[in-house]
Order: structure tokens, then C-alpha cells, then sequence
């Protein structure tokens, strides 16, 4: 075989090995859920013929945890070669889109994987008991605010919750807790019936954002395909969203929903709104609406009136006592966050007298200021550069090749030398770009209208919008990922939320390090269980959750030094080298 050969043939085996560990990955996490009860699956009591349903094979502890641990490190490393594969910002779409399946493949793979463990137990964590008996006591009329499972003895839902959730109220918002309710009232005493109609509105939620991804997407299959690799397809995500079934799931696709209906204040506003009441930390994403309509201040107040009050709505109905809960959780530190490393710093320096949270709080704004920053001053400076002759990037990249972010459905060059956007429609007449619903912008740097593929509309740039403006999505994945890197109360399923945005706007670096956070988070709280570990595998609790902590804050680390150089000022090539006009 000649060199030529080989360097021909790498790039097909090396998509074929991502592809094979991620399908790997996939059918492990099915397996696991199939197996039924175990250290990772937590038995669910009811009538056998009601779903979900499994083998019941009660198998061994080590089994189930070595299965799960490798479901994690496959799931990670084909994502992550997958994503490789798709090459550099400047390689040719065409020889990357050929190395990997069709994109309507990975769709439907990942839907119908959704469907299938919907009808699996959970498997992971336990917050799924948690949720059924949040929805088991708004059906009783206790107040789940309020009330711990350990207030409901004796009831057939409450006391599968394990330790040390018994006592704890809800921390969710009032449409999850909505949900949870309807749950109830369809399951009745039943957990697995209860327990399986939340699984098909969590599985019905991820399906819809994949649909949803997937249909923005659709007019790039690089694009697209890379949109499917991060969210529908992500073993990752099968495996803490749908196979744990985290209420986060909800929240995100409400969140999704809003950006692509932006266009649409009164809408977006109410999804925006409902988004956050299911899980109140999904609000960083209206910041980026927020920024984007900064200059149209009735567009925006519309939006944001809408949110409030569906907001404002909702925790009237369940009362202040909601809020109480939320303020708590705010206050805690994750045992593999390294802002744990610090906690026990200032303990074994300091005195060990407090726990530091307030210290540690300021801390974390700090980072998260420092790390959003950080994002946005490069998101800007690509997309200015885009603003200002920079060459279009491949497959909806960056308008460089340093790994800026950018658009989503980016541009390329048509026949004639002039951009030509992701919907193959070329510059007007006068040099304006159409936007997805006809309108034109400016062709000054004048902005669009919301109808016109700008700011507020389903076309134009994400990141690079006219004028060098950074778009909502840009703005709510940098503020998104700081979060997730500088909270000091993480855990896997959260990053959730940074993959569904991050679909939505152009490759970059940035994908790289969020796959890494969850893969390296995921491998922290395996199993997410305290109940039903061997005691033999107390360390994978005890030691590796800790150490991990220290890649976490590595891995942090790395990624504000990524973005401050890739943020620098970009090399001029010399005169010789720039093309003809």
C-alpha cells in the first residue's frame, strides 16, 4: 500500500473506529437498562406487565458498573474522534461529510435509541424515584416544597426514594413538578407506571430537540451532520439524559425551542419562561435574546414580559415556599467540582471551623466572569473578522481558522466568488444577503430585520451576524459553558444544556473541551447511586471522584488559555500570497 493510500484510507478508518465505538456505547447503555435492577438500575415496584420492562437478570454489582463505565469512555472517545473526523475548519465539506454516515442516519438512530430505553428502567442516578414523589404528593395534597419522601411513610412511591434525598423538598420548578404531578395521577400506586410516563415525555422532549436541531440544521449536511454527532447521536447524552432521565431534558428543549423562535417574540418569550420554570439555571439562555434585541427595546420587553409572566404565573400557583429550596442548593459544592479542592484548601490553611461557602460563591462569579468573558471576547473578534473580508468558513465554521464560533448555517463561496448562505441563496442585487424568510440586509452593516436572516430570525450567521453581531445563540453558549465550568455545584446531566446550543452554532474547539467536561463528570459519578455499591467499589466514591476534580480544574484552566490565544489578533498573510481579485 503507497503512502498516498493510506493517507487516503486513515480518515475512513479512523470514522469508521468513532462510528463503531459510539453504536458500541449505544447498545451497552441499552443493555444496562435491559438487565433490569442493579447497582445502577433501581428496582421499581408495581405490576410486572406495566413498562418499563427488562430481563430482570439481577445482575452482578461489578458487572453493571464495568458496563456503565464503558458505555462512558467509548460513548466519549468515538464523540470525540467523530467530531475529529470531521476535520479542521478549513477542510473541504464534501471529504469530511464522506467519512461518516448520512446525517438523516444518526437521526434516526438516535431517536429510535431514545424511544427504546424510554420503555428501559432508568438507569445512572436516582432522581427519577425523586420526581414520582414530588408528582406523589401534589396528588395527596402535601406541598413537595415543603415535604420530603420521608413524610410519606408507608406510601408505595415515596419510600422507593433512597438516601440522602429522603428529606429533601423539591428543588424543581413548577412545570416540572407539573409533570411529575400528571405522572402521579396517571401511575397511581404504581412506580413503574408512574416511572414510565415520565420516561416518554423525557424521551418525547429529547426527540423533539433533535427534530427541532435537525431541521435548522438541515440546509448544510456538514452542518447537519455535526448537529446530530452533538445532540441526537451523543452517546454522552443517551446515556445521562435519556437513560438517567433528568428533568434537565425538559428545560432544554424549551430552551432550543425559544432561540430557533425568536423571530417570534411572544413566543420565545413563553418558552423562555416555561424553560425556566422547570429548571430555574436554564435562564442563562435568555440573556442571549436579551443581548441580540438590546437595540429594540419593544421587542424586547415584549419577550421578557412574556417570560415573567409565565414565570411569575407558575411559582404564584405553588407558592413562595418554592423558592426556598432553590436558594439552598445554590449554596452547595459538588464532590467532584474543584471549587471542592478549594473548599478543603482554605479548611486545611484557614481552619476547618466553616465550610467557606460564602468565599467560595464569590469565587465562582468571579470564574464564571472571567471564563464568559473570555468566550465572548473571541466569539466577537471572529465574527468581526468575518464583518470585515474575512474568508467564510467551512461548513458554517468560524470565519477563520483559529476555531472562533460562529455560524451554524454558515456560507460558502458561490460560482461567482460572493457568499453564498447556508440555504444556497447568493447576495441580492445590491449586495444584501437574504435572509430564511426573504428579507434582505443591509448592505452597509446595517442590521436585518427579524424576518430578514438576522438577530431575531431563523437565518443570517449565528456569531457573525452583519456588523460583526454576536447572535443569541452565541451569546447563551458562552455564558452557558462559563457556568457550567465555574459552578461549584456540577453534575453530568447539566451539561445537557451546552450541547443543545452548541448545535446551534459553529464548530470550534469549544466542543472538544464540553465533551471532555461531561465524559470526565460522568466517569466522577459513576454511579450517581448511594445505595446498592459494593462496598469494594467505595473508592470509585472515596478517590476517583476527587481526583477527577483535579482534571476538571485542568481542563478549566485549558480552556481560558484557548480562548484568550485563539482571540488574538490574526496573522495578515503577506501580499504574495493573498489570491488574485
Amino acid at each position: 500500500m503507497t503512502s498516498q493510500t493510506h493517507r487516503t484510507h486513515a480518515p475512513a478508518r479512523a470514522a469508521g473506529a468513532a462510528m463503531a465505538a459510539i453504536g458500541v456505547s449505544i447498545l451497552l447503555t441499552i443493555t444496562i437498562g435491559l438487565l433490569g435492577p442493579s447497582a445502577v438500575v433501581p428496582a421499581l415496584s408495581g405490576p410486572s406487565w406495566q413498562p418499563p420492562y427488562s430481563l430482570n437478570a439481577q445482575p452482578e454489582p461489578h458487572l453493571v458498573i464495568a458496563l456503565a463505565a464503558l458505555a462512558i469512555v467509548l460513548g466519549g472517545l468515538g464523540l470525540l474522534g467523530a467530531l475529529h473526523t470531521l476535520g479542521p475548519p478549513s477542510s473541504p465539506p464534501a471529504t469530511s461529510r464522506s467519512r461518516l454516515p448520512d446525517p438523516r442516519s444518526l437521526v434516526l438512530l438516535g431517536c429510535l435509541t431514545a424511544g427504546i430505553l424510554a420503555f428501559l428502567p432508568p438507569s445512572g442516578s436516582a432522581d427519577h424515584l425523586n420526581y414520582a414523589a414530588y408528582g406523589r404528593m401534589v396528588t395527596l395534597g402535601l406541598n413537595p416544597y415543603t415535604h420530603g419522601a420521608i413524610n410519606l411513610p408507608g406510601d408505595p412511591i415515596a419510600d422507593a426514594v433512597e438516601k440522602p434525598w429522603r428529606e429533601e423538598p423539591s428543588v424543581y420548578g413548577p412545570i416540572a413538578t407539573a409533570v411529575q404531578a400528571l405522572a402521579s395521577w396517571i401511575g397511581g400506586d404504581s412506580l413503574r407506571l408512574t416511572i414510565f410516563i415520565l420516561a416518554l415525555v423525557n424521551a418525547a422532549a429529547f426527540i423533539a430537540t433533535a427534530l427541532l436541531i435537525d431541521r435548522f440544521t438541515r440546509h448544510d449536511p456538514a452542518t447537519r451532520l455535526r448537529a446530530a454527532l452533538l445532540w441526537t447521536v451523543n452517546p454522552l447524552l443517551l446515556y445521562q439524559l435519556v437513560a438517567g432521565m433528568h428533568v434537565d431534558t425538559l428545560a432544554i428543549a424549551c430552551m432550543v425551542a425559544a432561540l430557533l423562535a425568536r423571530s417570534r417574540p411572544v413566543g420565545a418569550g413563553v418558552l423562555l419562561g416555561l424553560g425556566v420554570a422547570i429548571k430555574v439555571n436554564a435562564g442563562l439562555v435568555a440573556l442571549g435574546p436579551a443581548w441580540e434585541l438590546r437595540r429594540r427595546p419593544a421587542r424586547l420587553a415584549l419577550m421578557a414580559g412574556c417570560a415573567v409572566a409565565v414565570v411569575v404565573v407558575g411559582y404564584a400557583i405553588v407558592g413562595p415556599e418554592a423558592i426556598a429550596p432553590m436558594t439552598r442548593t445554590s449554596k452547595s459544592i459538588s464532590h467532584a467540582s474543584p471549587w471542592k479542592l478549594v473548599q478543603g484548601w482554605l479548611q486545611a490553611i484557614v481552619g476547618p471551623g466553616t465550610a467557606y461557602r460564602g468565599e467560595i460563591q464569590i469565587g465562582s462569579l468571579l470564574l464564571l466572569a472571567l471564563i464568559a468573558w473570555t468566550l465572548l471576547r473571541l466569539a466577537t473578534r471572529r465574527a468581526l473578522l468575518g464583518a470585515h473580508g474575512g474568508l467564510p468558513g467551512a461548513r458554517g465554521r468560524s470565519p477563520d481558522a483559529h476555531g472562533g464560533l460562529g455560524s451554524a448555517r454558515g456560507r460558502s463561496p458561490d460560482a461567482h466568488g460572493g457568499l453564498r448562505d447556508a440555504d444556497g441563496r447568493s447576495p441580492g442585487a445590491h449586495g444584501g444577503l437574504r435572509g430564511a424568510h426573504g428579507g434582505r440586509c443591509d448592505a452597509h452593516g446595517g442590521r436585518c430585520d427579524a424576518d430578514g436572516g438576522s438577530p431575531g430570525g431563523r437565518g443570517g450567521s449565528l456569531g457573525a451576524g452583519s456588523g460583526g453581531e454576536l447572535e443569541a445563540p452565541v451569546v447563551a453558549v458562552c455564558l452557558v459553558v462559563a457556568y457550567l465550568f465555574a459552578t461549584p455545584y456540577i453534575l453530568p446531566w447539566y451539561d445537557g444544556l451546552a450541547f443543545g446550543l452548541l448545535a446551534l452554532v459553529a464548530a470550534s474547539a469549544l466542543d472538544r473541551f464540553v465533551v471532555v467536561h461531561l465524559l470526565v463528570l460522568s466517569l466522577a459519578y459513576l454511579p450517581a447511586r448511594v445505595q446498592e455499591v459494593p462496598v469494594d467499589l467505595d473508592w470509585l466514591g472515596k478517590v476517583l471522584r476527587p481526583q477527577l476534580a483535579w482534571a476538571l480544574l485542568a481542563l478549566t484552566a485549558l480552556l481560558v488559555m484557548w480562548a484568550w490565544r485563539a482571540a488574538g489578533p490574526a496573522r495578515t498573510p503577506p501580499a504574495s500570497a493573498a489570491p488574485p481579485p
